[in-house]
């Protein structure tokens, strides 16, 4: 997930292989009771730092758990986390850094597809294994590299085929019969709306509304009043943090509330969305959603519960890029567990084989790092943002139409 367009810098620093460090690409696994070293570039500001954050609690949580527990094969985690800014150019440099000055034994990724992509290609020329939270806009898996490994149950394109379904489990009667499309010019979020709009139009649903609008747009309002002007059952919305919250700004001001209000990022936030757009304007939104409090998953109540006493709050407030984070750590766990090894090479290929068992469910990755699985649809209720569709996880039945706007 992510926004504005980078280019990777070309990398010309020698490799220098330095005594008693493990080279870039190489065994990890025979420096026994050094520290295993994990770098990440992680936004902690800029654009997406709502989400960034929530992945460096992931992150750093899983650390803390493995270490409590005796490390990763005897070697103690030790992360290194640099904030890129939001920033492709600074998250090229981060990597380049980490690798080649730092020396890292093991490399996790950031957050959005727009800064996966360009790091996943800093990885794979050094050849380290890039397993990510976030990252499975369509170009990511175009690059076809094989070092990489999204952590989420699919491609997020498909994170909209959740809803689709729902909208398509309705009577015909109570389906949207219009609907307009907002979509945010970025690698995750245009493709996921655009994946939603051919598929409700081929069912019918005639789109009266389309507008992809550049990342530096400031004023949403203008964009929003031609979409309340036309008053659509549905709004799809191609989003990501602070576009959403903007979104929502603008229609909660223009006293217009579409029957069915779904965007694909920000309104997931269980932390963010309600004080960015009033506690009271959330009830009925719908977002897509892998992790939600209460799931069954393998280690989702240990990391629950982990996360409460190390965080605070309760288990409504974690954000589900935390639970993706922490799933990254889990799955270089188990890959320990099975083979003893704990090395890049070794990563890379158990991955591409097997199933692996994380609290966002069991993945398999293709070739090109896919996974297979399926989302979920999460529902703003009574200040709670609920599991509600398919059936098999929800929690509460879908709340329609979405209540007017409350303040």
């Amino acid at each position: 997930m992510s926004k504005r367009n980078g280019t990777v810098a070309v990398v010309t620093a020698a490799l220098l292989l330095t005594t008693g460090c493990s080279s870039p690409g190489g065994s990890a696994s025979g420096d026994a009771g050094a520290p295993l070293v994990i770098g990440a570039s992680v936004s902690l500001t800029g654009d997406f730092s709502d989400s960034g954050k929530a992945v460096q609690r992931g992150y750093q949580l899983w650390a803390d758990t493995v270490n409590a527990a005796g490390g990763i094969l005897g070697r103690a985690v030790q992360l290194k986390i640099v904030d890129d800014a939001s920033s492709p150019t600074q998250v090229v440099t981060n990597y380049q850094n980490l690798i080649n000055k730092d020396r890292v034994d093991l490399t996790f990724g950031p957050f959005s597809t727009l800064l996966t992509i360009p790091a996943s290609q800093v990885a794979k020329r050094y050849g380290y294994a890039f397993l990510a939270p976030a990252g499975g806009g369509p170009k990511m898996f175009e690059q076809n590299l094989d070092n990489y490994f999204f952590v989420q149950p699919a491609p997020t394109v498909q994170s909209g085929d959740v809803f689709v379904n729902y909208v398509l489990s309705l009577p015909a009667d109570r389906r949207p019969k219009t609907a307009a499309y907002a979509e945010l010019d970025d690698p995750f979020a245009a493709p996921l709306a655009e994946n939603v709009r051919q598929k409700l139009e081929a069912a019918g649903v005639r789109t009266v509304y389309k507008q992809v609008y550049p990342s530096e747009t400031m004023d949403l309002s203008p964009m929003m009043g031609a979409i309340a002007a036309l008053r659509p059952d549905a709004i799809i919305a191609g989003t990501q943090n602070e576009d959403a919250y903007s979104q929502v700004k603008s229609l909660v001001q223009l006293k217009f509330s579409p029957s069915v209000l779904f965007q694909s990022n920000g309104a997931n936030s269980p932390m963010e969305f309600p004080d960015k757009v009033g506690a009271g304007n959330t009830e009925g939104i719908l977002s897509p959603a892998d992790w939600f409090p209460g799931s069954k998953a393998p280690g989702s109540a240990d990391f629950t519960a982990a996360y409460i006493k190390k965080y605070g709050g309760t288990a409504q407030s974690i954000d589900d890029s935390s639970a993706e984070a922490y799933a990254v750590g889990q799955v270089i766990s188990a890959v320990a567990a099975r083979t003893n090894k704990i090395d890049n090479k070794t990563i890379i290929s158990s991955l591409h084989a097997g199933s692996w068992p994380t609290l966002l469910g069991t993945l398999s990755w293709s070739a090109n790092g896919a996974p297979s699985g399926e989302f979920n649809l999460v529902q703003w209720q009574k200040g709670k943002l609920l599991p509600v569709f398919p059936a098999s996880v929800a929690q509460a039945s879908p709340e329609a139409p979405k209540p007017a706007w409350g303040g």
